[in-house]
């Protein structure tokens, strides 16, 4: 842009220098703009819901701090509770088929919050392995949603059950082989130039191998749960929503989770207080781990809510 002589009595120099800014502010804008069309088309990607997710998971159960919960969930929610613990934990899943292709999702569920007459796990934290799912989780369900990258490495052990528990182990479908395959998942969470190692879940064989035919798979269950999100920066309603579920469910081997917050990264990510509170969640006291094969998951349109609401 050229801007007239007879705009301004300027100097040379000054008439050069409010171009310069302009041409700037004029780039800016445009980069912005550019910026959010990109996240708007991405979020266009997962179309209309339901939204339908094909996989496998695992979802371990946690006794949680009633403090440690209390400090990740809205104030509005009664936590359920006993003995100063509630049932939180985390679900780990690998979606071989979603709006988004394949991808790694760790929730971390800081505990159990009342809504009459259902109760339901909150979500603190979501970690994923796909930067468009990152987006549609933070704009449509307003999740805390952060992007990570999930390494896998495959190593076997020797199985330690007694002989005798082999027959129980097997009826209810956890193996009892004398040598077993286990998986260690390493999450490193990736914000910009920053990231962080978070933990390492150690998973053994018949949680990790989710398409082996080795056993028995559980029954098949359809069945819905109902959720609520948001209070977040990015969409501070709460919502609530629904997820049908159709799976094969298997009692599965505890999954081994290790805090790795305290090693070198390439990069220091900054201090996050959710961060921290969401890693005591995921080092606490496991008490039952459950398999989900032939996973097929929709989600479901959400609506603004409050809590006590009627479903």
């Amino acid at each position: 842009m050229v801007i007239s002589e007879h705009w301004l009595p300027v100097a040379n120099w000054e008439r050069m220098l409010l171009t310069e800014l302009f041409e700037e502010f004029s780039f800016w804008v445009f980069a912005k703009k550019m910026v959010s069309e990109d996240v708007k088309n991405q979020s266009l990607e997962y179309g209309k819901p339901p939204w339908v997710f094909k996989g496998s998971a695992l979802y371990q159960f946690h006794l949680v701090k009633s403090e440690t919960a209390r400090a990740l969930i809205p104030k509005e929610f009664k936590l359920v509770e006993a003995f100063g613990y509630t049932l939180g934990g985390f679900f780990l899943a690998n979606y071989e088929d979603s709006p988004v292709g394949k991808f790694d999702e760790l929730v971390i569920l800081a505990g159990t919050v009342w809504n009459p007459p259902t109760s339901c796990t909150w979500a603190s934290r979501v970690i994923v392995s796909c930067d468009k799912a990152c987006i549609h989780g933070k704009k449509e369900f307003g999740l805390p949603s952060q992007v990570a990258t999930f390494s896998k490495n495959t190593s076997t052990f020797t199985n330690t059950n007694k002989r005798q528990l082999g027959g129980f182990l097997s009826k209810i479908g956890m193996d009892s082989s004398l040598e077993k395959n286990c998986m260690d998942v390493q999450v490193r969470e990736i914000d910009g130039h920053a990231a962080m190692n978070i933990c390492n879940i150690n998973i053994a064989s018949s949680a990790e191998a989710p398409h082996s035919t080795k056993g028995w798979l559980g029954p098949a269950l359809k069945f819905s749960l109902p959720s609520f999100s948001g209070r977040t920066v990015h969409n501070p309603n709460l919502l609530k929503y629904s997820c049908q579920v159709e799976c094969r469910l298997r009692a599965a081997p505890q999954a081994k989770v290790s805090d790795l917050s305290t090693s070198k990264a390439d990069v220091k990510a900054p201090l996050d207080e959710q961060r921290e509170l969401s890693m005591n969640v995921m080092l606490s006291k496991p008490i039952l781990a459950f398999e989900f094969t032939s996973l097929i998951m929709k989600k479901n349109y959400l609506y603004p809510s409050k809590p006590n609401s009627v479903w």
